[in-house]
């Protein structure tokens, strides 16, 4: 009898083992992505595709001269290894951004916006606060191995040749270009 009891319990505890062993207890997918890119230096997750909240901005400021606040922003680079030339320098240790995208009419430093408010624009500006110009590169920057981050601000301003800024939401997308010389 004793031994009947403990057979029982045996296979009792084996069938709900491999009962919960079959059991869905959580699952999923784990995906890792990415590109391979020809260049010096990688450009660090997160920094590829970026979104800025230039913020809520009143029309009137805008109206009477006024633009939003600027907005920091960065493209990080991350592993920056140089080749040396025969001289034993680095070579391609300078990179240019030039940014693209949709422009005002007649200005090509203004990025147009597009959703329901109208009458204004995006500026960029590069770290020293250099007006940047869309399709074209920017100044050249020496970078150093390792790390290295350039820095931009972007704002709101109302276009010059319209009468009263029509407030919204907005969007404007400009894409970015690395070149090292």
């Amino acid at each position: 009898m004793k031994i009947s009891k403990i057979a029982s319990a045996v296979v009792l505890t084996m069938g709900v083992a491999s009962f919960a062993a079959q059991a869905d207890q959580g699952s999923g997918k784990v995906t890792f992505w990415g590109s391979i890119i020809d260049a010096p230096c990688s450009i660090k997750n997160g920094y590829g595709d970026q979104r800025i909240e230039l913020g809520q901005i009143s029309n009137t400021h805008l109206d009477n001269g006024g633009i939003s606040t600027p907005r920091p922003f960065d493209i990080e680079l991350e592993n920056c290894s140089f080749a040396k030339d025969s001289n034993g320098d680095p070579m391609f240790n300078t990179v240019t951004v030039t940014f693209n995208g949709g422009n005002v009419p007649n200005d090509m430093t203004m990025l147009a916006i597009t959703g329901q408010a109208a009458g204004a624009g995006v500026r960029i500006q590069d770290y020293s606060g250099t007006m940047v110009t869309l399709d074209k590169p920017t100044a050249g920057r020496v970078l150093g191995i390792g790390d290295n981050t350039l820095s931009f601000s972007a704002y709101l301003e109302k276009i010059a040749s319209v009468t009263n800024v029509t407030p919204g939401d907005f969007e404007a997308v400009t894409n970015f270009t690395l070149a090292y010389q």
